[in-house]
């Protein structure tokens, strides 16, 4: 049964409603709606100019609306008179196709229409900064190896222990924290879920990361690589497909028990894990231009060893069994970790993506390739023919818009205007003069 948003306020004393939408670049807009007007923007949708976000419009087009989808309605734990709700943009009745929540949803029903739920877990790291973002915020994360350290980590616990209560408070099922690989980085997990509220809850938990820090004094940032010389942020992707939506699922589609004899199989996964796990190989690197959509997106995929002494990232379209240093780990039966994704990735559009990549897999019954076991920082290089990744954000659309079919699946009207807005951006960046080419070439 739907919420009804205004009930929901008047039961939990909400007085304001953020009613967000996600755009093409992960930018979260929203409106403030007065509870008292709650009603009719539920049914009609708030007004927004698309032009104004980045979405592929024009001063011209008409009023966007962003009709809240009260299934994602989350009250602010920190200020509870205010509650999140996210929308799906529409204009003139018709849904925007290019709007990523929409994407998401499209994708969901055709999976569902093979009689298949998509579950998604994700692992959001991110660093907390000085609030002018110039500096890690802890004067003494210095160690070379901080991963796990346990007096950094209790010196931010007033913020990490923050957050962590407020999702416990949600429901979300949170698990471990913990100090990550980089100084001044952190890491929260929280239970798997359907991808669209794996999404929604991704998208709120930047939201309120940003949020708690900087109620702290500090500055949260999911910047692929913040930091020159340390661990970038990834946003690990851990994946599932089951036989029903929610509490409903109760069979695992991609678990077997494992088998001797194939390089799937005896790592517990079912064909079908094999195939959608092969649309993923098959299509990664133009799927890094959505996991991956930023210019400093590929400082992290193509770093040179940080001061840790690894940098947990891929550079090759490789998949292993527990084997953290290749893009695709399978860690046990029924389900693979997809490593490529960073902190700048879209919520909707990273979990698009890989519906579309797997969905290919299995009308092609793809082939993942071969498995290696090998260290890959150590003997990469072993490894004859396998795909390198995108050396920076242009080769990666160039692989988006050379991979036609998942164009096609990700949405003609998408996959326009994605890369129309990227391309712009690209554009920027390789107009801007750099201190670089003055060090470099002022004496030439």
């Amino acid at each position: 049964m739907s919420t009804d948003l205004a009930t929901f306020a008047a039961e939990r004393g909400v007085k304001y409603f953020m009613i967000s939408f996600t755009d093409l670049f992960g930018g979260q807009r929203a409106k403030l709606v007065p509870a008292q007007a709650i009603a009719g923007m539920q049914e009609e949708g708030a007004g927004f100019a698309g032009f104004a976000t980045h979405l592929d419009m024009t001063p011209a087009h008409p009023d966007m609306l962003a009709v809240p989808d009260p299934a994602s309605v989350i009250q602010l734990p920190w200020n509870p008179e205010v509650a999140w709700v996210a929308a799906n943009p529409v204009m003139e009745g018709e849904e925007v196709a290019q709007a990523p929540r929409n994407v998401l949803r499209r994708l969901i029903a055709e999976a569902a229409q093979q009689g298949m739920h998509v579950k998604t877990g994700v692992e959001a790291e991110y660093f907390l900064l000085t609030p002018d973002g110039s500096a890690i915020s802890d004067e003494y994360d210095t160690a070379a190896k901080p991963c796990y350290d346990q007096q950094a980590v209790m010196r931010r616990y007033d913020v990490v222990r923050e957050i962590c209560d407020y999702m416990l408070d949600l429901g979300w099922g949170p698990y471990q924290n913990d100090h990550e690989d980089a100084n001044g980085q952190f890491e929260m997990n929280w239970e798997f879920d359907d991808a669209l509220a794996t999404a929604d809850k991704h998208s709120f938990f930047k939201f309120m990361t940003k949020s708690v820090a900087e109620k702290h004094g500090f500055r949260a940032t999911f910047m692929p690589k913040p930091v020159e010389g340390l661990t970038g942020n990834g946003c690990h992707t851990h994946v599932s497909v089951w036989d029903a939506p929610g509490e409903a699922a109760k069979t695992n589609i991609f678990a077997i028990d494992p088998v001797p004899g194939s390089a799937t199989s005896e790592l517990g996964l079912s064909d079908k894990g094999r195939a959608f796990l092969g649309g993923i190989m098959k299509h990664a690197a133009a799927m890094s231009a959505i996991t991956n959509p930023t210019v400093n997106s590929y400082k992290r995929l193509n770093a040179p060893v940080t001061l840790s002494g690894a940098t947990w990232a891929p550079n090759t379209v490789t998949w292993t069994g527990n084997n953290r240093t290749h893009m695709v780990r399978v860690p046990g039966p029924g389900r693979f970790e997809l490593r490529l994704p960073d902190g700048a990735a879209n919520p909707y559009l990273l979990q698009a993506v890989i519906i579309a990549a797997g969905l290919d897999g299995l009308a092609t019954d793809a082939d993942p390739g071969k498995r290696y076991d090998i260290d890959m920082y150590a003997e990469g290089h072993k490894v004859r023919g396998a795909v390198t990744l995108p050396l920076n954000m242009l080769d990666a659309l160039r692989a988006y818009d050379k991979d036609t079919t998942l164009k096609a699946a990700m949405g003609k009207e998408f996959s326009e205007a994605f890369l129309k807005l990227k391309q712009r951006e690209w554009t920027s960046f390789v107009s801007h003069f750099s201190r670089w080419e003055k060090e470099h070439t002022l004496d030439i």
